[in-house]
């Protein structure tokens, strides 16, 4: 979980990735380094090799919010990442509380359980899921992990049938918990999971080492769906503002498409 040195670890990984052009750095020759080197990050951010060295090491972790930013525009952050930047800057210690199980709102349960024609699921900050309408389970239901997306992306044996795009949804996967790792890092149980997946899956592995971090907002995702064949359908993710870290995800088809009909049919084989 990169707990010893975070702010560090992140700035590495995403100067690895920041390839020179990317950048406006001029390449004149052949280059031995992953990335952007060290100078060039100090230099596109305005402060010293030194300096920015010792922010990489951990011998300086509290960087003030005008060279964060500089730093964020020099490695091309998105807004999540930048975001993510700030906080790993300024950590705030929260008081934990003793393990619980969360719960979902009864009436978002009776809201989801009205909308019989649209697939709906609650996702946890890990991504596992904490409720969903009956179209919901049935869009996810008969895999070994119906109830976690990201160890049905990462260790079911069906995920690269279910998911077509399979690498795209495995790098969106791992930048959402990230994202919610970011509120929580010390989450025994977030912990847990990442360590699960770093021994079983090498594509985690490589993904987690990434850094990659990006909110589940929208997105349009295909599905073949065991039952009803391919799906393609559209997403919307709601935060729940009486549950900090829960996730309302809504999908949808485009009217009058087959994957319209065919959501149909799922709910028609569901009900039956």
């Amino acid at each position: 979980m990169d707990r010893e040195n975070p702010l560090g670890q992140f700035l590495r990984a995403r100067r690895e990735l920041l390839q020179p052009e990317e950048a406006g750095v001029p390449v004149t020759a052949r280059r031995r380094v992953a990335g952007l080197r060290r100078e060039e990050v100090a230099r596109l951010a305005g402060v010293s090799t030194d300096y920015y060295v010792r922010l990489e090491q951990g011998r300086e972790r509290h960087p003030s919010a005008q060279v964060v930013d500089a730093l964020a525009h020099a490695l091309a952050l998105e807004e999540d990442a930048v975001a993510h930047l700030h906080r790993l800057a300024r950590p705030v210690r929260r008081r934990r509380a003793s393990a619980r199980r969360e719960r979902v709102s009864p009436n978002l349960l009776r809201m989801m359980e009205g909308w019989p024609h649209t697939p709906a699921v609650v996702l946890g900050r890990r991504l596992d899921v904490l409720a969903a309408n009956l179209l919901g389970r049935a869009l996810f239901d008969g895999h070994a992990y119906s109830g976690d997306l990201v160890r049905l992306v990462f260790l079911d044996p069906d995920a690269r049938e279910f998911y077509p795009d399979w690498d795209r949804v495995a790098v969106n996967t791992v930048a959402g918990l990230r994202a919610g790792a970011g509120a929580d890092p010390d989450d025994p149980l977030l912990i847990e999971v990442v360590g699960e997946l770093s021994v079983k899956s090498e594509p985690f592995r490589r993904l987690w080492a990434r850094h990659d971090i990006r909110q589940k907002t929208h997105e349009t995702k295909r599905f073949r769906h065991p039952l009803v064949g391919e799906l393609t359908l559209h997403y919307e993710s709601l935060t729940v503002n009486s549950a900090p870290g829960q996730q309302l995800v809504v999908y949808q088809a485009d009217p009058g498409s087959p994957s319209e009909e065919a959501l149909s049919l799922l709910g028609s084989l569901t009900a039956g």
